[in-house]
């Protein structure tokens, strides 16, 4: 970000370009969902849509924004971990990433990546920090693993544990991408004591309702989504030391009394692995 007037105006104009406010957009349903601001009439249609089809879809967001809550809280207060990389921010809401780690070790240096360009515009909520730690964001695809390590060194230490969190990104990573190595590239540069949290929406004969709405959504929205099923998420821990309980519902990983109304079962699971 820049303090030159023109400069600025010049960047927001290029953000405005690149925001396609004719389609619906994932980060914006998912911002609307969880009763943010940061979205569309298209975006709002599309989420009611959805979730006429998934009546419950509303309560996986929420399930997987408290799953990221305590699993930080987890890793900074009981593990002592100090760095976290955020691949797949989304728009910023309450008890953002930074702010979570901040509030148990306010020494805590956080970095941010995404590539939509409403994310970026907004990003300036997403850099405030302590004056013991630090946050930084990046314009970035998933993808870009080089990319991505290049820019986090300038803010993180990666001689020292990291975590990385992959909260529902990788659902926009086919099959043909390679996911599995994706993620591995990505955590084969984290030093040992790094932890991967992860979460992806699954595909299940139980739910039959969510693959439905996932249909409707890629006929319709941006970015396409690949579900996965429950064995499939587990794959991506594959040579990590899974924390208890392992993969299950976010919902169900180490709930907490603020957690009691969700759901028991919800189709977004998650999980938290410690590299050795």
């Amino acid at each position: 970000m820049t303090d030159n007037p023109a400069a600025t105006n010049d960047v927001a104009a290029s953000l405005r370009a690149r925001i396609n406010t004719g389609q619906p957009h994932t980060a914006r349903i998912w911002n609307y969902w969880l009763g943010g601001k940061d979205n569309y009439e298209v975006d709002r249609a599309a989420g009611d849509q959805i979730r006429q089809l998934h009546p419950g879809i509303g309560e996986y967001a929420r399930a997987d924004r408290l799953f990221l809550g305590r699993a930080v809280r987890h890793l900074a207060g009981d593990l002592g971990i100090r760095q976290f990389l955020d691949i797949g921010t989304g728009l910023p809401t309450a008890d953002n990433t930074h702010e979570v780690a901040q509030r148990v070790a306010p020494d805590s240096r956080i970095v941010y990546v995404d590539n939509d360009p409403l994310v970026l515009a907004h990003a300036r909520a997403l850099l405030t920090s302590t004056p013991e730690g630090s946050t930084d964001y990046l314009d970035e695809d998933l993808r870009n693993v080089d990319a991505i390590i290049e820019h986090a060194s300038k803010s993180l230490d990666f001689s020292q544990p990291v975590a990385l969190i992959l909260l529902g990104v990788v659902i926009f990573i086919g099959n043909d991408e390679d996911p599995y190595g994706l993620v591995r590239r990505l955590v084969d540069r984290l030093p040992s004591g790094s932890h991967l949290v992860l979460s992806h929406t699954i595909t299940s004969p139980s739910m039959p309702d969510v693959d439905e709405a996932v249909k409707f959504w890629n006929e319709h929205g941006t970015p396409k989504l690949t579900q996965r099923t429950p064995e499939d998420v587990a794959r991506f821990f594959d040579g990590l030391d899974l924390l208890e309980p392992g993969v299950l519902s976010c919902s169900r990983w180490r709930p907490e009394d603020a957690d009691a109304a969700l759901p028991e079962e919800v189709a977004m699971f998650g999980g938290v692995a410690r590299k050795s």
